[in-house]
């Protein structure tokens, strides 16, 4: 049997094969991968596959005649050499509830988990223990409140959210996604957060690393379809949340109310459903209207693709408003021009 080796993006026939290979084993070929390789017989017959993308595994399978015979550890084992190489020591991966135990015998320990359904796993054993105690140094007394937002950009929308949830609360944890999931880098939608909300005392500001991820990014190969996949997210982000909240003592959680994307109004209907289970009341805000129009980021990245930035200038903080005018937004306003979908990406 060969070694393991790199599946390339035009060689058609291995990719038919893995196509094939991961549709006997019951999954699809995720939409997010940078990285594939491949097992091979001596017939030169694709009997195991593993992708990546960034620093999480993806679309593992072994032909099920086969297994019990190390072929995954091959795949994984290749995958984490090559991982390493490009810088990330740190690595994560979703599976089947079912198939934990071979990945924990593998070297990987579980984080979170939703119950009949999936799996989040990693590969240091005190990776979120460490996470929470850095978090639990900013724990305050008194009421505490969470909002999490990715902010692509930070408009007068997400302001009016902070202000609302700062103003209930004695504090408020804000966690921006720190995944790179948009048109936006990470430092700048920081940057434009951190100067958007500088005169509310009590927000206390955190990145959420790589333990909450984008519906974007979220692995959804082995999950049957579209809808199933928005709620395992939205059940997996709110277990993770779960242990945060207990960290922080956080006992409320705001988001904005949505009803033009099928995604975030889904997840909105999850929160309201689990995190009062988790003794978590939820707070959805109504959106900010002003003289009739919804304020939203993606009314503001529809208009910049478009050309047509002046409309929306009415939409935005100083702050955001000034970064789009300056010349150091020249790449940024490049890649929202450049999408294929700016509304919804």
């Amino acid at each position: 049997m060969g070694s393991v080796g790199e599946i390339y993006p035009n060689d058609f026939r291995t990719n038919a094969q893995m196509d094939e290979l991961l549709q006997r084993e019951g999954i699809r070929r995720d939409k997010n991968l940078d990285y594939s390789c491949g097992a091979f017989d001596d017939d030169g017959i694709l009997i195991g596959t593993g992708s990546s993308y960034k620093n999480t595994l993806r679309c593992l399978a072994v032909s099920g005649e086969h297994r019990g015979e190390g072929l995954m550890n091959q795949v994984v084992s290749h995958l984490m050499e090559r991982e390493i190489q490009q810088g990330y020591s740190h690595v994560f991966l979703y599976t089947k509830e079912k198939n934990a135990g071979i990945f924990r015998d593998l070297g990987f320990y579980e984080i979170v988990r939703v119950e009949n359904e999936l799996v989040f796993l990693e590969n240091r054993r005190d990776g979120f223990a460490r996470y929470l105690k850095r978090l639990e140094q900013t724990r305050r007394e008194g009421r505490s409140a969470a909002v999490v937002m990715n902010a692509n950009p930070f408009t007068l929308g997400h302001r009016h959210l902070v202000e609302q949830a700062s103003s209930e609360n004695d504090w408020l944890h804000l966690f921006l996604l720190s995944e790179e999931a948009g048109p936006i880098p990470f430092s700048v939608r920081k940057k434009l957060v951190l100067e958007g909300t500088a005169d509310l005392k009590n927000v206390i500001f955190h990145e959420t690393g790589p333990y909450i991820i984008s519906s974007v990014t979220f692995p959804s190969y082995f999950l049957r379809d579209e809808d199933t996949a928005i709620l395992a997210h939205a059940k997996l982000d709110l277990a993770v949340f779960e242990r945060i909240a207990a960290i922080l003592g956080i006992t409320v959680r705001y988001a904005g109310e949505e009803k033009s994307s099928h995604v975030t109004s889904l997840y909105n209907e999850s929160m309201a459903e689990m995190l009062p289970k988790q003794g978590i009341r939820f707070r959805e805000i109504p959106r900010l209207s002003i003289d009739g129009e919804i304020v939203s980021a993606s009314t503001v990245r529809q208009a910049i693709h478009d050309g047509h930035q002046e409309r929306i200038a009415f939409m935005l903080p100083e702050s955001t408003k000034r970064y789009l005018e300056s010349a150091e937004a020249g790449e940024v306003l490049s890649a929202i021009r450049a999408m294929d979908e700016a509304r919804h990406y």
